[in-house]
């Protein structure tokens, strides 16, 4: 046993411990309760059968009989009964663990600032602990097996060693053929030789499970790719695509059945099975039955010259089994924590990641009069772990009230541009001042509460219209009425109104609704946000050409006093702006009117002009 390891293995199953219990609070009391009833209910009758078979072969006093015949049973029968109870609420507070693991990583993950979130260590080690979990629970839901499985073998250690300690003390007969059982090295020896052997067995099952924990990359890749595929096929969004390309026998059975390869026969777990780990298995069954044989051989030879009656036999014989079994457990335990000390490393990463956004502490001015200003001032950004520049010298500044187009290639920064300008990231280098004051010195929630936003890959959640459209359980119904209107969605055309459950997820009579309409109800949501500043990206691109010119008509309405940001790829779209600024290559490399621009050699009339040509030709 590797004692640096053990430690570690230790500590780290008692921090796992700790945030359990301070979420679940009623976990542990009941797993230990189950833990020492479970760990001391096989006692009474081992005690109490000992009695019983010495007064039978002693004395056979009847009131003697009875008495230990009428404890015994109650007392077995009570703790079958306290056992059952036990059980029980263990059961339901294990079974809550689960949840209050789920718990713990997801409030973490929504603690997490975006830039954060969006970075791939955090994707792959929130993958990790998914995949660890379903392959053999685990992480930190293992710790709760371990818990109960330490306490109940401390326990039945501690009762069983209560219950045989006088054997070692009990003198044979004078004249007994075999004087040695009384020295003291000869229990001296017993005990080294019981504990070596109670040693040795689960070392032998650590062996045999570590050719499995060898594979466990491999295994967990199995579980990864079984999940993806059937939740790919499980995708309503992916239905038509995977009856229309045949892809169920082309592309997803095939790789099931390529991982599935890893398990086949020959395999190299089949290998392992066949061969080490059957072996070492055996071994470990094997020494298990060796010291059940040295318990009996040297309590019978102590029993036969006299040290002790045949009562005794039983207790003895009974609670050296249960002492060694939980040592057996105990290591076992012990080896299950060194095991899974990686794996609690891997969701400690996660629960530890820190937020790197500077997060200041000045609140944001609450203007009636929405007189916000924006300045970009020679803001450059490129993402963590890229050398590339996502933007270069970005120098802007916002008109209170105006109507803004951001335009440009795909890949030419616009989107980061919105990231930047909504703080979801800080600049490389340069600064974004909001009225003449750096945002990195706001709140970061309250400066974001300035930001309406819809993004390109907006989502919304399987819940009523009204909810979705707020953001809230309790939507002023008026009010997210006249922003669905707004938006171009009549809710009357709902049956349920506001109360129309969006998707099935969550209800069988929810509506499908289109991507032109999901649309639609993300700008509701913004505008039912009342920010001074509107954000759309790409905010018509779901919508049909008449559609998208009875938004274009409203929008002077719906923005009102407010400052709006476009992003669009239709050019169309920004005739109306005040401002066109022209993104290339992460630069703004031009800017001005609709007029303006069209008019001077550039990428905007190139743009125009290759969009126009598909319309007038």
């Amino acid at each position: 046993m590797k004692r640096d390891g053990t430690i570690q293995a230790l500590r780290a199953t008692a921090r796992a411990w700790k945030l359990l219990a301070k979420k679940q609070r009623g976990l542990f009391p009941a797993l230990g309760l189950r833990a020492v009833v479970t760990a001391l209910s096989p006692y009474v009758p081992i005690y109490g059968s000992a009695r019983i078979i010495g007064e039978l072969a002693g004395a056979r006093r009847p009131e003697t009989l009875a008495f230990w015949v009428v404890l015994t049973l109650g007392l077995t029968a009570g703790m079958a009964a306290l056992g059952a109870l036990c059980k029980r609420w263990a059961e339901v507070e294990h079974q809550q663990s689960v949840y209050t693991e789920g718990e713990l990583l997801t409030e973490k993950l929504f603690s997490l600032d975006y830039n954060e979130i969006d970075r791939q260590e955090i994707f792959d080690l929130d993958s990790q602990i998914y995949q660890a979990y379903n392959w053999n629970g685990w992480g930190i839901a293992k710790t709760v097996f371990c818990f109960r499985s330490l306490l109940e073998a401390i326990v039945r250690i501690l009762g069983g060693a209560g219950l045989s300690v006088s054997l070692f003390a009990a003198q044979t007969a004078p004249g007994s053929p075999f004087p040695f059982l009384n020295h003291p090295l000869c229990a001296a020896a017993i005990v080294a030789v019981l504990l070596a052997v109670a040693a040795i067995s689960p070392l032998c099952a650590d062996r045999a499970n570590g050719y499995l924990l060898r594979n466990a990359e491999e295994n967990m890749f199995v579980n990864r790719c079984l999940s993806y595929f059937v939740n790919a096929l499980l995708d309503r969004r992916r239905a038509a695509d995977v009856r229309l390309y045949r892809q169920l026998e082309g592309v997803c059975e095939p790789n099931m059945s390529a991982a599935f390869g890893l398990f086949s026969k020959n395999s190299k777990i089949d290998r392992w099975m066949k061969g080490p780990v059957g072996l070492w298995r055996a071994l470990s069954q094997s020494l298990s039955a060796v010291l059940t044989a040295v318990i009996y051989l040297f309590v019978c030879l102590k029993a036969w010259c006299g040290a002790f009656g045949v009562g005794e036999v039983t207790q003895y014989v009974g609670a050296i089994t249960q002492t060694f079994g939980g040592l057996s457990s105990l290591l076992t335990t012990l080896g299950d924590m060194r095991a899974n000390a990686s794996y609690l490393e891997t969701d400690f990463r996660l629960l530890d990641w820190p937020n790197h956004l500077y997060r200041g502490s000045l609140t944001t001015e609450k203007r009636a009069d929405r007189q916000y200003s924006v300045e970009f001032k020679d803001v450059s950004f490129r993402y963590p772990g890229s050398d590339r520049w996502a933007l270069r010298h970005v120098n802007l500044t916002f008109r209170v009230g105006k109507r803004l187009a951001v335009v440009g290639k795909n890949g030419s920064g616009k989107t980061t541009f919105i990231k930047l300008l909504c703080r979801l990231y800080d600049p490389t280098e340069g600064e974004i001042l909001l009225n003449g004051i750096d945002i990195r010195k706001y709140r970061p929630e309250e400066y974001r509460a300035l930001f309406s936003v819809v993004f390109q890959d907006f989502k919304l959640f399987s819940l009523p219209l009204g909810e979705n459209v707020a953001g809230s359980r309790e939507p002023a119904r008026r009010r997210a009425e006249a922003c669905l209107r707004a938006a171009g969605l009549d809710p009357a055309a709902f049956q349920n109104g506001l109360d129309t459950f969006l998707y099935r997820d969550l209800n069988d009579k929810g509506v499908e609704v289109s991507g032109g309409e999901a649309q639609k109800i993300a700008i509701a949501r913004a505008l039912y946000r009342d920010a001074p500043f509107l954000v759309l990206d790409e905010p018509t691109a779901a919508l049909d050409p008449m559609a998208e010119a009875e938004i274009y008509e409203k929008f002077d309405g719906i923005t009102g006093d407010k400052t709006a940001i476009y992003i669009s790829h239709r050019l169309s779209s920004c005739k109306f702006c005040d401002t066109i600024a022209v993104f290339d290559e992460g630069q703004i490399v031009q800017r001005g009117s609709h007029e303006e621009l069209v008019q001077e050699p550039g990428v905007y009339a190139t743009l125009w002009n290759a969009q126009a040509h598909y319309y007038t030709k």
